[in-house]
């Protein structure tokens, strides 16, 4: 067989048989309404609560002491809220924000159901904003929202954040080898 085969889906040529995972989405990508659903999913761990939570300074004991924890509402202890932001936001940048020079905001956090080790989180995306940026002529400000959801489904975290993308992605991929 002869001929250009086209590159597999998220991947772009690189030269010949040769391809390049695609890292980040460009402004025009990324319009209004588009909702992406971020895989893989991630198991919450105990190191990464205890790891986490003391890095952080907060070493409330709902966090970190198990006895304590037991006699609580929750009868365990609960994962840091900043842990699960950084989860679930982690989750998006692959296909969001992956060629981003700067994040500009992480607004409306809302915590709307808890978090155990254990729990295996999930992130949705909306795109539901963008405009060119007028500072930055090469520059495009796209707004998402975020959903984390547990492994039945319940939303454990929601955020809209900001960030930069380039308006000429295929450009900045060539110049940084992305």
């Amino acid at each position: 067989m002869t001929g250009r085969v086209p590159a597999p889906a998220g991947y772009r040529q690189v030269g010949e048989n040769r391809y390049r995972e695609v890292v980040g989405l460009g402004y025009e990508e990324l319009h209004e309404g588009l909702v992406i659903e971020h895989r893989p999913g991630r198991t919450v761990t105990e190191a990464d609560n205890v790891l986490m939570a003391t890095l952080g300074g907060n070493v409330a004991p709902i966090h970190t002491d198990v006895h304590y924890s037991e006699q609580t509402e929750w009868g365990r202890p609960l994962v840091c809220s900043s842990i699960t932001v950084h989860i679930v936001g982690g989750m998006t940048v692959r296909a969001t924000s992956g060629l981003t020079t700067a994040n500009l905001g992480l607004d409306d956090i809302r915590f709307t159901h808890p978090v155990f080790v254990g729990d295996t989180l999930y992130a949705e995306t909306e795109v539901i904003a963008r405009r060119r940026s007028r500072s930055r002529p090469d520059t495009g400000i796209v707004t998402c929202r975020t959903t984390g959801r547990n492994q039945d489904g319940k939303p454990v975290v929601t955020f809209a954040r900001s960030f930069f993308v380039p308006i000429d992605a295929a450009a900045v991929r060539d110049r940084t080898g992305y």
